[in-house]
């Protein structure tokens, strides 16, 4: 019960950091943001890990996959980052839910696990649910769906790189190293496009940071009482908050076939969420 509950909260409270962030990318550069977010994320973790959890503060027994994951992880954000800065939160965050059902097919793809009828017919599927989302050929061709998908697929990626390689890492380290990576990465980039926030915008990229690290830390709270695996379905339901945000600041609703896309999406990433547990026992 205590997995649930941790894992639902932050999923809850991630979707705060989303609207921060489409808030401030009208504002200032969405890079600015990206940069924002993984500076301030890890000048909070790290004091708070070293208080509270210094036993766990412990050099990465990889470098190379840790820099591997955390690449993958820095592309997703900065493509998902860009994506709200043009479309509805819930329109980009359906197209990022294509990521559980790209895992399954990339990890057929690299990994060579044996996938049966039933998870590819799930993975067809869910690629029509996000084709129904960006309707090409109906709606105007948008970079930013695009974006949305890339970001699926770099988290995909990210998932991918984690299981091929095993967790080596506590996942507070991890969190720790993805903060410091992604703060070296986007601080290369963000001086070409350096707009100097006021006080209200630095508050809230603050504030972002903070929603986006205690989120992440629930999750990782969640992890220490059951299986990712037997979670990642509860992960959808961080559409509700997202539907909530998007519609309350932005007075952005999905319409239909947004709705119709995300039920075919999710539908297809619990069943094999389901499928993968159930092989798991046998």
């Amino acid at each position: 019960m205590k997995a649930v509950f941790f894992n639902l909260l932050a999923w809850s409270i991630l979707p705060v950091m989303d609207g921060l962030a489409k808030h401030l990318s009208s504002e200032i550069h969405f890079l600015e943001v990206v940069w924002g977010r993984y500076l301030f994320m890890v000048l909070i973790s790290l004091p708070i890990t070293f208080i509270f959890f210094k036993k766990y503060m412990t050099w990465p027994k990889n470098l190379s996959i840790q820099f591997v994951r955390s690449i993958f992880l820095f592309l997703s954000t900065v493509l998902f980052f860009f994506a709200i800065t043009i479309l509805p939160l819930a329109d980009s965050l359906t197209l990022m839910f294509i990521a559980p059902i790209l895992v399954t097919l990339l990890a057929a793809i690299i990994l060579k696990e044996k996938v049966g009828i039933r998870r590819w017919a799930a993975v067809i599927i869910g690629f029509i649910g996000a084709l129904i989302v960006i309707r090409p050929g109906f709606v105007e061709f948008n970079p930013a769906s695009l974006a949305a998908l890339g970001a699926g697929l770099c988290y995909a990626l990210y998932i991918i790189s984690t299981r091929k390689l095993s967790t080596l890492d506590h996942p507070l380290v991890t969190l720790i190293f993805t903060g410091l990576a992604g703060t070296v990465l986007i601080s290369i980039v963000v001086p070409f496009v350096w707009i100097t926030p006021n006080l209200n915008q630095w508050l809230l990229l603050i504030g972002l940071a903070t929603a986006g690290t205690i989120g992440h830390f629930f999750l990782i709270l969640s992890f220490n009482y059951a299986e990712a695996s037997k979670l990642a379905p509860l992960g959808y339901f961080e559409i509700v908050t997202n539907v909530i945000i998007g519609y309350y600041f932005f007075s952005d609703f999905p319409n239909f076939w947004i709705w119709l896309g995300l039920f075919i999406i999710i539908s297809s990433g619990i069943y094999i969420s389901i499928r993968e547990n159930f092989n798991k026992k046998d």
